[in-house]
């Protein structure tokens, strides 16, 4: 099919979790396909974009990578305001990150405010578990109201593509 006659969609993602837990690596590993060791705090936010095909329409992704600390969530109503979506990311070694997970969903549906909080698209991704016996420290998600958990090694490019497709 020509890609002129092709359906244009452009969909907004924002991924959000704690400083640290690797939303940047993750964000670059997916669209760039590379990985970078060294931590670089995110200061606001930045954004990628990437253009998927799937089935007949051209999507085109544009991905919000924010800042975990707490002096930058006051600046989430100006990012996530017509987000289609948000990935939400843990470190599966850090205990504290899995456990803030359910405060990122709600603080972004109160700074996001969409038309219908009760089915918005979330998903969870557990990052690092190349990392310290990341594997066997996995924690358990059963009181969590998202969409779908993600185990990942980005390191090594174990990323599946499906994570943002799941979401569309």
């Amino acid at each position: 099919m020509d890609v002129s006659k092709k359906r244009r969609t452009l969909l907004k993602v924002i991924v959000l979790g704690d400083s640290g837990v690797g939303k940047t690596s993750l964000m670059n590993q997916y669209v760039y396909n590379k990985f970078n060791q060294q931590y670089k705090a995110t200061i606001g936010a930045d954004f990628v974009t990437k253009e998927l095909q799937i089935d007949d329409k051209l999507v085109t992704l544009q991905i919000w990578d924010t800042a975990g600390q707490e002096r930058f969530q006051s600046l989430g109503s100006a990012f996530y305001r017509g987000a289609d979506c948000c990935a939400i990311v843990f470190d599966v070694n850090i205990l504290r990150s899995f456990e803030t997970l359910n405060n990122w969903r709600e603080e972004f549906l109160k700074q996001a405010d969409p038309s219908d909080p009760e089915s918005f698209p979330f998903i969870v991704i557990g990052n690092k578990i190349d990392i310290d016996g990341g594997n066997s420290r996995m924690v358990c998600c059963s009181n969590l109201h998202f969409f779908e958990i993600f185990v990942l090694d980005i390191s090594v490019g174990l990323i599946s593509k499906h994570e943002y497709q799941d979401m569309i």
